[in-house]
């Protein structure tokens, strides 16, 4: 007779998560390092002699370099997608060998039009697709103690980021602008490919139901139905986090970009005002390590708040602090509040709305964050314009971080389960 139980079907044994998380860590955080081409950082070391070379004014190609950024901006949430539905095992791989190409194609620009179409392969690969690509990969692969990974890969990829600028103005000097540019493109394809076809596992881990702290002492269920776009779009929590994304990229884009004059502004010379980026990058590490380590015990709330106070002293800051401990203290909160943030959003969609669909809702977010960022400079220009200092440009910039404060105070942690969704398709 045959038994009335159901009999277990053998599966394909999962993933252990704990087991590879190593190899996930470190193909996120070679990624990271190697978007260095595409990163404002880095490109600026290829400006003037750009600029000397092809003939051009430094508007011509400061405008070509705007509609780069922006063009990224619109193909984010398509790559979002992507990875949603290819994961980002094959995404990763696809897109470091698309970026890698496009430098070296993008040697070949002489004037105006490939200058900016340049520009626009390498700020799509580089700014946008490998980081989105990079900062997700963490977040679908490992579950447990994910806010930790996160700071960590992050962590060493922004220190490769940090100290590419370093190495790539001197090789400019002796190679060449075109040279160097082949050169990264050979060290992404040499560095991301094997990074993601050896060191990824084939498909993600299997999503199970733990427990988050929501304001350290009160336990939170974690979602156990991954929201869709359209579901996570409803949600305050989305905003806040795309918000305080967002003005982070607005104000540090513009307050670096704009740097060595607005400290000039309060007395630094230029070698004082490049050096409080060192601070910054110090801050920047620690905080990336911090928040990822404080998101695994504190609710996404609280650290948003206080990411965002810090930024907004920092922004009040650049408008009357002077040379000496002020400066160091203004760089290190920058930093700190940007890269802080970051890590946060990394860890807290998935967090809230699952993994299934997270590339296609941090698609979204990245695409507003890079258009937030193009535009930062032009603001803050504007206001200076406006007035006889850059004061009143930095307490309008600081009102914006002070706005994601407060709605971060009054917002609600989504529920487990959507509005209006049933119980079907729950992960156990």
């Amino acid at each position: 007779m045959p038994s009335s139980a159901a009999t277990p079907v053998p599966t394909r044994p999962e993933v252990p998560g704990r087991a590879y998380r190593p190899r996930v860590i470190s193909a996120a955080a070679v990624a990271m390092a190697l978007t260095a081409p595409g990163q404002t950082a880095a490109v600026s070391v290829f400006v003037d002699p750009l600029i000397r070379d092809l003939g051009l004014s430094r508007s011509v190609v400061s405008t070509a370099y705007l509609l780069g950024t922006l063009t990224g901006a619109v193909v984010m949430p398509l790559l979002g997608r992507l990875i949603d539905r290819f994961g980002p095992r094959r995404v990763m791989a696809t897109v470091g060998l698309c970026f890698g190409a496009i430098l070296m194609l993008a040697t070949i620009a002489g004037e105006a039009i490939g200058l900016t179409a340049a520009f626009v392969g390498i700020r799509v690969g580089g700014q946008g697709a490998l980081t989105l690509v990079a900062t997700t990969t963490v977040a679908i692969y490992v579950h447990q103690r994910r806010g930790f990974a996160v700071g960590v890969s992050s962590a060493i990829g922004a220190a490769g980021i940090s100290l590419a600028p370093v190495l790539l103005e001197r090789l400019v000097t002796e190679w060449g602008w075109r040279t160097v540019w082949i050169a990264e493109g050979f060290a992404v394809w040499a560095l991301v490919l094997p990074a993601a076809l050896l060191l990824l596992p084939r498909r993600p881990t299997p999503r199970t139901t733990v427990a988050g702290d929501d304001g350290g002492s009160r336990s939170r269920a974690a979602p156990v139905v991954d929201w869709t776009l359209s579901e996570a779009l409803r949600t305050g929590m989305f905003w806040v986090v795309a918000g305080g994304v967002a003005v982070c990229a607005l104000v540090t884009t513009g307050l670096n970009f704009h740097q060595l004059s607005v400290l000039g502004e309060r007395g630094l010379s230029a070698a004082e005002a490049a050096a409080t980026f060192v601070p910054q990058t110090v801050a920047g590490l620690v905080a990336t390590f911090g928040l990822g380590w404080l998101a695994d015990r504190f609710s996404d709330r609280v650290l948003i708040v206080l990411t965002m106070l810090v930024l907004a002293l920092a922004t009040v800051g650049a408008g009357w602090l002077t040379p000496g401990v002020t400066a160091v203290l203004y760089g290190a909160a920058l930093g700190a509040a940007a890269n802080g943030l970051r890590t946060l959003e990394a860890v807290a969609f998935p967090r809230s709305f699952g993994t299934a669909h997270l590339g296609a809702i941090r698609g979204v977010v990245h695409s507003v964050t890079v258009g937030a960022s193009a535009f930062g400079p032009l603001f803050l220009a504007l206001g200076r314009d406006a007035a006889t200092s850059y004061r009143p440009a930095l307490l309008a910039f600081a009102a914006f971080p002070v706005l994601i404060t407060v709605a971060a105070v009054l917002v609600r942690t989504p529920p487990p389960v959507p509005p209006g969704r049933g119980t079907a398709g729950v992960h156990r």
